[in-house]
């Protein structure tokens, strides 16, 4: 799907991979960035992106926040794009929420952020603003204190709205589309990203066939 529909970026959460998967998790003209959990089975969150885009991992020191940043460079003064996925499992406890917490207020200072994931929040109302859980409450005040839009509006698994989009720039993310895949209970969403990146220079030297002089090459024949 990731090869026929062409994506720049595909992001996973819960891949369930270890470093075992490594070799069989390449996806040919992609990058792969992966936050597998350490030494328990589940969870996981991944980001594939173009090789041909010039992008980085940002390294972060919370073991137990299942997230993944990525910084893709922009064009001479175009600013970047700052891009990360995230899984919050639903019993996370309220310690590692708050070093996410952390994670979102710093990153928020990018003049383009754009966060995807399943967060596990079933119980906020998006369109009023509103949660039941102290948790839930909790997440809903970082989203607004540092100024991000939720763009997703249509539930994601059952009729529960779990998968969410953040951003936190008008007109950055655009197009917010669900769809299936296979059995999963969850929908997938694909969105619009708009910027304008730097792409990676090919530095290989090739050889050049219309270069060939076919004359000298037939006599030595």
């Amino acid at each position: 799907m990731v090869q026929q529909q062409s994506y720049d970026v595909v992001t996973i959460t819960e891949t369930w991979w270890n470093d075992s998967h490594s070799w069989s998790a390449a996806v040919d003209g992609y990058k792969l960035f992966k936050r597998d959990r350490k030494g328990v089975k589940g969870g996981g969150v991944a980001l594939y992106i173009r090789e041909a885009f010039d992008a980085i991992g940002i390294e972060t020191n919370d073991d137990g926040v299942e997230c993944l940043w990525v910084r893709i460079k922009g064009k001479v003064n175009k600013a970047d794009i700052l891009l990360g996925v995230c899984y919050r499992p639903p019993n996370q406890e309220e310690e590692v929420d708050n070093l996410f917490y952390k994670q979102l207020e710093d990153a928020s200072g990018s003049s383009a952020l754009v966060l995807v994931g399943d967060f596990n929040l079933p119980d906020i109302c998006w369109e009023l603003n509103t949660a039941e859980k102290r948790q839930s409450r909790k997440s809903l005040e970082c989203v607004e204190d540092n100024f991000f839009s939720q763009l997703v509006s249509e539930p994601t698994r059952g009729g529960t709205m779990l998968d969410l989009v953040l951003a936190n720039r008008d007109g950055l993310v655009g197009d917010v589309v669900e769809g299936h895949l296979e059995h999963s209970d969850h929908k997938i969403i694909e969105v619009l990203i708009f910027g304008k990146i730097r792409r990676n220079i090919n530095k290989t030297f090739t050889l050049d066939v219309w270069r060939a002089d076919f004359g000298l090459f037939s006599r030595l024949i």
